[in-house]
């Protein structure tokens, strides 16, 4: 018995004196636990600052019902309920949950009316902090934005693409772990401090953002188009506004389906019609074949291979300049340009001015277009690709086709993100985007007085003419693909109109889309007014001066 009691208090003394520290932290160890604390979300912002997406700080509140007095019980689930509209059945469910030590009764709760219950100072009633993503209504930027998931992770558009910038640090914080494994908040300790995310401020101006996506779904809704994008940029590729018809609400994208989610101006390929004819006649200008005035004969029609090509509107033969080809938008006189230039020099101009390739605007569900070898264009494919079928595009590559032009034969990759701002509102730029000439200057001024005459009284868009502004520009109409034929028949039309202003010395591009609108679809009528309206808009928004100089005589037709 001695020898037993000896040992028995032998190993007391391990434990309680020798050994006391090392089981003492097992023992905390079994209770503490380690948890993320959510930080804050960094600002998505317009090229101003106002907010297109933001996090605010809301409250989740809970309950600890070990320590709610019985005397207390009635008035916190009627507190509760009142206050923040919750059903008194559920919650007295939380308020009786015992052995628990933590039972979340509200979520996004905002900070005032958490302040106001706490200062009743009922017992066992307490609130977390956290954040909740939101979006200011009638921005017009769904599309380009996308949403976060419950999480407060990216999941699409620009919160997806800047999630690694925009999403921070967790902090971490020692929690005591209760009966049945619940957390209890109160018996906490901060471990590390949460890192804020880096806000992203775009190009994007709000105001003009938001009139263009008016005057799209305006139109788009007049004509029953099936889907429509506006896009206004800079000639060095700075986008100011990227809209889409039909879009969604952010903070409820869970009633919306991936496609009408998706961000059009990017993601949906068409082909181009005769807004490509200014890189057929780029490709021709550039390489010496032909110039502004030089005259072609351009018959109504013509055959090549087993295929008659036609101009939209009837017409006796025609002496038309090359001036006049592009006022005119004929299909033949484009043809018979691009004949002279041949595939593989089309090809090429077509590559140079980003067709085929990525935007470099990273955005999710991208869609390149198609444009195929010329080694693999059959007999009438160097025809149609001259006035714009045979290929496909997105909004945003004609879009930068337009800008080149517009900015002296240079390419600048199209961007959307100006920089980051830090917790101390410090801004970092972006990397200036890569950028390439495609086209000498010359050739880029001789487009451009092409294109305004576009806009003339011998041109097919006039109604995309400005009071006070020289306008460029080209009107397409092209063909869609019915999915369940394969051809063209009962497909509809695309119609766009794209152009630039002013045109002796560009400011701003506004490229318009508009898919199968119904009644008027030629690009001229059904394009060219949203572009009308969002150019002046942005005009005005951006302080450009009135052109102050009028647009030279261009000779259009060959016995002038």
């Amino acid at each position: 018995m001695a020898v037993v009691l000896m040992v028995f208090a032998g190993r007391l003394v391990q434990i309680q004196a020798i050994d006391a520290p090392t089981y003492a932290a097992a023992a905390e160890d079994l209770r503490l636990t380690t948890i993320d604390i959510p930080t804050t979300r960094g600002d998505i912002t317009d090229v101003n600052g106002n907010p297109l997406a933001m996090s605010v700080e809301t409250r989740t509140v809970f309950v600890d019902p070990v320590e709610i007095r019985e005397d207390d019980r009635q008035q916190v689930i009627d507190e509760l309920s009142e206050r923040f509209d919750l059903d008194p059945a559920e919650v007295a469910e939380h308020v009786d949950a015992r052995p628990s030590r933590y039972e979340v009764v509200a979520q996004d709760v905002a900070p005032r009316e958490w302040d106001k219950m706490a200062d009743l100072g009922l017992q066992g009633v307490g609130a977390l902090v956290d954040y909740k993503r939101v979006y200011p209504e009638e921005t017009g930027a769904a599309d380009i934005i996308g949403f976060t998931g419950a999480e407060d992770q990216g999941l699409e558009g620009l919160e997806a693409v800047m999630d690694g910038t925009l999403a921070g640090e967790p902090g971490k914080q020692q929690v005591e772990m209760g009966a049945g494994g619940v957390q209890i908040p109160m018996a906490d300790g901060l471990a590390e401090e949460p890192v804020p995310g880096r806000d992203v401020r775009l190009t994007l101006d709000q105001d003009i953002q938001w009139h263009a996506q008016q005057a799209l779904a305006e139109r788009a809704e007049e004509l029953g188009a099936q889907g429509g994008s506006a896009i206004v940029m800079r000639p060095t590729g700075e986008i100011l506004a990227m809209t889409d018809f039909p879009t969604y609400d952010p903070a409820d994208y869970g009633e919306y389906s991936a496609e009408d989610r998706a961000n059009g101006a990017v993601a949906e390929a068409f082909e181009p019609g005769s807004t490509n004819k200014v890189i057929t006649l780029a490709g021709a200008l550039e390489e010496g074949l032909t110039t502004p005035e030089t005259v072609y004969t351009v018959p109504y029609s013509m055959r090549v291979h087993d295929r008659t090509f036609k101009d939209d509107h009837f017409h006796p033969t025609q002496r038309l300049t090359l001036n006049g080809i592009m006022a005119q938008s004929s299909n033949v006189g484009t043809i018979k340009v691009g004949q002279q230039l041949g595939a593989d020099r089309l090809y090429g101009y077509l590559r140079e001015f980003g067709f085929g390739g990525p935007t470099g605007l990273d955005l999710p569900g991208e869609n390149p277009g198609i444009l195929t070898q010329p080694e693999d264009w059959w007999g009438t494919q160097l025809p149609s690709v001259s006035f714009g079928q045979g290929l496909s595009v997105n909004a945003m590559q004609m879009a930068s086709v337009y800008a080149t032009v517009a900015n002296g034969g240079v390419r600048v990759e199209p961007t959307l993100v100006a920089g980051t701002v830090d917790g101390d509102g410090a801004f970092t730029p972006a990397e200036d985007p890569p950028s390439e000439r495609v086209i000498s200057e010359e050739t880029a001024e001789e487009l451009a007085l092409m294109l305004e005459a576009v806009t003339g009284e011998e041109g097919t868009a006039q109604a995309a003419q400005i009071p006070g502004y020289r306008v460029a520009g080209k009107t397409g109409t092209a063909n869609r693909v019915d999915p369940e034929t394969g051809s063209y028949s009962g497909g509809g039309y695309t119609s766009t109109f794209v152009g630039f202003a002013p045109a002796d010395d560009p400011e701003l591009i506004v490229q318009v889309v508009l898919h199968n609108p119904q009644g008027a679809y030629y690009g001229g009528e059904a394009a060219a007014p949203v572009f009308t309206d969002i150019m002046s808009f942005a005009l005005k928004t951006e302080k450009v001066q009135p052109t102050g100089t009028e647009p030279p005589n261009i000779r259009l037709f060959g016995d002038e």
